[in-house]
């Protein structure tokens, strides 16, 4: 927990401030005294904060973590978490380990802990902000922490709350709260801020990403969720499940969200676009713009395939996706795969016909079309030749045959593509969309099918989607599986996965099946495609992998327990 001992400083590329204030020696940092002192700085360090909050729009996203994503080459990049080596040792060791950006956050989120204790203990004599304008930071921040230890707990299980602003000579031994008292702690920061926040900031207002009542609830909802979960609720203790739901309704009964129609603009329009589903999220502008798309696609646009080719979409992931009749194509024993179900019409030989529209929207594949041009991924059957987008054209272009397309601008939001372009879809924190599932999954859990299945149905009959209403026949189990595959498909790529089967207990299943991606076979004679898929990564699970460890050096310096599992 070393990083949560250094003084925070304000980058001055980041903010703008007047020539005299820049001239504080040393030249590199604004003088921690001159801060607190001018408004313009104070606000500048409150913005700072929200800029610690991390994100993956970049090639470490949560997905190659789980089975969403799949390197090319497991020798090079053999992922702890997937073959079940990680230790506190390689645990935060990014060249080891390509996903690993939003996986361990402990530095990063105390980091920004540090951030907020420094602001709220300086808050208590500050007498240069106007009365209204410092309540409304003061409860900004104190989201922004339950936030943050929100993301914590999930990964770590119960952590040290710190509450004072710890100096480089202060004497560092810290204990693990209980869980329980984070949760409590997490909910007192909530409670404290309602009061000051607006009720919500909608994306298209310029003012999206700062803390809103609506994105205090939304953490509490998810909050509540995982907390209802097998993982953290073995005795299956109804009243969480209560409480998970009457924090998802709490933010659907307000009215202010509604689902997005399009399901690829939800995720590929610009900063500031009107997106009502859209809770709580990251902006982005010409002057912090990010450059995900030219890590996630194929060597045809200059891109690095997710980095190497690291971030192929896995077959896994491809044969969950329904038919358009409702069927899943497989049918699932201990939520894996296996025969395929023959009332789904799945045909192995034209694996991409007939499938839920957010398919297409999500993944590109073999003879898909995409920003104009159709994608080539085979190879001919003598290997001779191959396709512009095969793995075989380069080593940008992910082994799997299948690239990520959700995310990725259409040509009504970006006419090329390259690295010079400056790219400001947002990144969502929380969406309606989530919170629809979260409430459909602790009605089930409550025993209350039919609500379960009308929310479903919700999402399923979006606009752009309109996959067939889950019928009133299934229940129980069947609608378990059918719920846990919902979530699977709506939320794929967007940081649930990882959690989700941990949190159900059911990881010993999924994450220790193999994971896959298509070889697609041009006949040199005849041009007819076969596929077949090919074994990328032998995976492996250890229950100890349900939470992450601790990297040593921060043990040894704070004295802070390891990860039960990881000793």
């Amino acid at each position: 927990m070393k990083h949560i001992l250094y003084i925070t400083i304000i980058a001055l590329s980041l903010f703008s401030c007047s020539d005299d204030i820049l001239d504080i020696p040393p030249k590199d940092r604004i003088a921690e005294s001159a801060v607190w002192t001018d408004a313009a700085l104070i606000r500048s360090y409150h913005n700072q904060i929200y800029a610690g909050i991390d994100h993956s729009k970049g090639p470490n996203m949560m997905a190659k973590a789980v089975d969403e994503m799949v390197f090319n080459d497991a020798n090079r990049y053999p992922g702890p978490i997937l073959n079940a080596t990680l230790d506190p040792d390689n645990v935060d060791d990014r060249a080891n380990f390509r996903g690993g950006g939003s996986v361990y956050t402990w530095n990063k989120d105390y980091d920004v802990i540090r951030e907020v204790l420094v602001f709220l203990d300086r808050m208590e004599t500050d007498e240069v902000l106007e009365e209204e304008e410092r309540r409304v930071l003061i409860a900004e921040a104190k989201v922004i922490r339950a936030y943050m230890y929100s993301r914590l707990i999930v990964r770590f299980g119960g952590v040290p709350i710190i509450e004072e602003v710890l100096e480089l000579d202060d004497e560092l031994t810290f204990s693990r709260n209980t869980i329980d008292e984070c949760v409590a702690y997490i909910e007192s920061d909530i409670a404290s801020a309602m009061p000051d926040l607006p009720p919500v900031i909608y994306a298209s207002d310029g003012e999206f990403g700062r803390a809103n009542q609506s994105a205090a609830k939304a953490i509490l909802s998810r909050l509540y969720l995982y907390m209802a979960s097998p993982l953290f609720n073995p005795s299956n203790d109804l009243s969480k499940w209560q409480k998970a739901a009457d924090a998802a309704f709490d933010i659907i009964d307000d009215g202010y969200f509604s689902l997005h129609p399009d399901y690829t603009s939800l995720f590929n329009a610009p900063s500031g676009s009107v997106n009502t589903e859209l809770i709580w999220g990251r902006n982005y502008t010409q002057s912090n713009a990010h450059d995900q798309p030219m890590y996630m696609l194929g060597r045809r646009w200059g891109a690095y395939g997710g980095w190497s080719g690291a971030g192929g979409v896995a077959q896994n992931l491809v044969d969950d996706y329904e038919m358009t009749n409702g069927e899943l194509p497989f049918i699932k024993v201990n939520h894996v795969n296996t025969t395929i179900n023959p009332a789904s019409g799945y045909d192995p030989q034209n694996p991409y016909a007939n499938r839920d529209p957010r398919f297409y929207q999500s993944i590109n594949f073999d003879g898909t079309e995409f920003r104009e041009v159709i994608l080539e991924k085979w190879v001919s059957s003598d290997e001779s030749a191959w396709g512009m987008d095969s793995y075989k054209e380069s080593g940008d272009n992910p082994r799997s045959n299948y690239t990520l397309r959700k995310f990725m601008p259409g040509t009504d939001t970006e006419p090329i593509l390259n690295w010079d372009i400056n790219y400001t879809t947002p990144f969502h924190f929380f969406r309606l969309g989530e919170i629809y599932l979260n409430y459909a999954e602790a009605m089930f859990e409550l025993g209350n099918e039919g609500v379960c299945r009308e929310y479903l149905n919700y999402i399923r009959q979006r606009p752009t989607v309109e996959m067939p209403p889950i019928p009133d026949s299934i229940t129980g189990e069947e609608l378990r599986t059918r719920l846990y595959n919902e979530r699977r498909i709506e939320l794929a790529f967007e940081e649930h996965r990882y959690f989700d089967v941990r949190r159900w207990g059911i990881a010993q299943y999924t994450e220790a099946v193999d994971l896959y991606g298509m070889d697609i076979i041009k006949d040199v004679d005849t041009g007819v495609k076969t596929y077949e898929p090919v074994l990328l990564f032998d995976r492996a699970w250890n229950e100890k992998l349900n939470f992450i460890p601790i990297e040593r050096s921060e043990v040894q310096i704070t004295g802070v327990e390891q990860t039960p599992g990881y000793n």
